[in-house]
């Protein structure tokens, strides 16, 4: 028997904590049945929930401390005096070899910046990436950036174009997934400097995924392509204003077949279609953003997400941790890096060669 994937949880993190972190783990452990956890936070009230829960007592051990970070803290400040958290001591865990990955709802910025400061970053990768499941028409998208980098230059937009193809290939199963970069226009010559540069490289290089150009905003709901690849601020903007349109789309819907009788029996005439659409469009049916990049895996859930949806987080973390999503990356940095020792290898000799014709010419 394969010995059990062992997941760390920082079971203080996030709006509910324990009372919602047991839940999702008893979930998790029924369809997940040799999987571990270490649950990182206060003994007594993970105890009580554990008593509730005996589904998720069976599959746990309680690493007490009465340390937590909270969500309002900032980074920096949590770097200094984090150490002996629920947080710090679940990310610890990877480094340890005592976990294999790491789930938390807590501090976005706090878990980014000790996740570095603990891991550190894989080789030959300059910063970490946060990634979303996208909902689409087609199924799935990953999209990233979504908040871990305000900016990025071509060579990090290629990175997390890489590692989004990884991460699409080990949870959502696709073959050989389709990637492609965010910007303002389908045409070459659009968008900035960086995202041009990020866009003439991946047209030249022959990795592990399918290059299909630019994308446009419209194209991420269409799920033209598998992962599509952005900054931080614009995907963070996007994926904001995407759960707004979510909320407001649903709050319109409940208002209109509430509005009389007749809608009122419309609306239970339909109410299983309903409760597809209502499922189809949950983030919870998706949720869990790892941050990609680092030498562990270190998934993030929203803070705000109940049982089921923190369970599907732990869910992204397993079949990340069962994958050779790590080696898939340093596969495809290898074969950027001699695609690029190549390409200078190339204009150099160019450049000899017109060098040493001008030498002749001018004798």
């Amino acid at each position: 028997m394969p010995n059990p994937v062992v997941i760390s949880i920082d079971a203080m993190g996030g709006d509910h904590g324990p009372s919602v972190i047991v839940p999702a783990v008893a979930l998790a452990a029924k369809s997940l049945p040799d999987v571990r956890f270490l649950l990182h936070g206060d003994e007594a009230q993970l105890n009580a929930q554990l008593a509730k829960c005996p589904d998720a007592r069976t599959v746990s051990e309680v690493r007490h401390t009465d340390k937590a970070i909270s969500m309002e803290e900032k980074p920096a400040q949590a770097m200094r005096r984090g150490k002996g958290t629920s947080l710090w001591n679940a990310v610890e865990a990877i480094r340890a070899g005592e976990a294999a990955a790491c789930v938390s709802a807590g501090n976005t910025g706090a878990l980014m910046a000790i996740s570095k400061l603990i891991l550190r970053m894989g080789a030959n990768l300059e910063r970490p990436a946060i990634v979303a499941s996208w909902p689409t028409m087609q199924g799935v998208s990953a999209v990233l950036d979504v908040g871990a980098n305000v900016e990025s230059d071509a060579k990090q937009l290629i990175e997390f174009a890489i590692m989004g193809a990884a991460f699409h290939h080990a949870v959502h199963g696709s073959e050989r997934p389709t990637v492609g970069l965010l910007n303002v226009g389908s045409e070459d010559q659009k968008g900035h400097e960086e995202v041009r540069e990020a866009h003439a490289i991946l047209k030249e290089t022959r990795l592990d995924f399918d290059y299909r150009g630019f994308v446009e905003g419209t194209d991420i709901a269409k799920g033209t392509v598998d992962v599509v690849v952005t900054d931080g601020f614009t995907g963070n903007v996007a994926l904001k204003t995407a759960e707004g349109l979510a909320r407001f789309f649903g709050a319109e819907i409940k208002a209109t077949l509430t509005s009389g009788p007749l809608a009122m029996l419309g609306a239970l005439i339909a109410s299983g279609a309903l409760k597809k659409m209502r499922r189809r469009l949950d983030p919870g049916r998706v949720n869990g953003g790892p941050l990609l990049g680092l030498n562990g895996i270190v998934v993030k859930s929203h803070g705000g997400a109940d049982a089921l949806g923190y369970a599907s987080a732990i869910r992204v973390a397993v079949d990340l941790a069962r994958s050779d999503f790590s080696a898939e990356i340093e596969r495809n940095l290898k074969r950027l890096t001699e695609t690029s020792l190549k390409g200078g290898a190339e204009e150099e000799k160019a450049g000899g060669v017109s060098g040493a014709e001008g030498q002749g010419a001018s004798e």
